[in-house]
């Protein structure tokens, strides 16, 4: 099971309408820490976050992945946000001005 793979299933109690999991761990190849693990990028919207700060929606998510950050991941940049805060696409009943 890959690294994106764990990350989907540590994360899916958090319950994510969108996942995006990117391995940027080719653009640090022979960097000192690209030794501990890989380098990735996540992007989760999640109804779950709503009503927290940055850093709360970052805790949550470190906290779903647990030992990972240990044993796979060196780095991991985080973009996490509720369904209101991203593209009409995922609530249908947010009202968007067009003009």
């Amino acid at each position: 099971m890959s690294v994106a793979d764990i990350l989907r299933e540590r994360l899916a109690p958090l319950g994510p309408l969108s996942l995006e999991i990117r391995d940027d761990s080719h653009k640090h190849a022979g960097h000192a820490g690209a030794r501990e693990g890989g380098h990735y990028a996540l992007f989760i919207v999640a109804p779950r976050f709503a009503g927290l700060s940055t850093m709360q929606r970052h805790r949550l998510v470190y906290d779903a992945i647990g030992d990972l950050r240990q044993q796979g991941i060196h780095a991991l940049g985080i973009t996490a946000k509720t369904p209101e805060e991203v593209e009409p696409a995922f609530n249908p009943n947010l009202q968007t001005d067009h003009s």
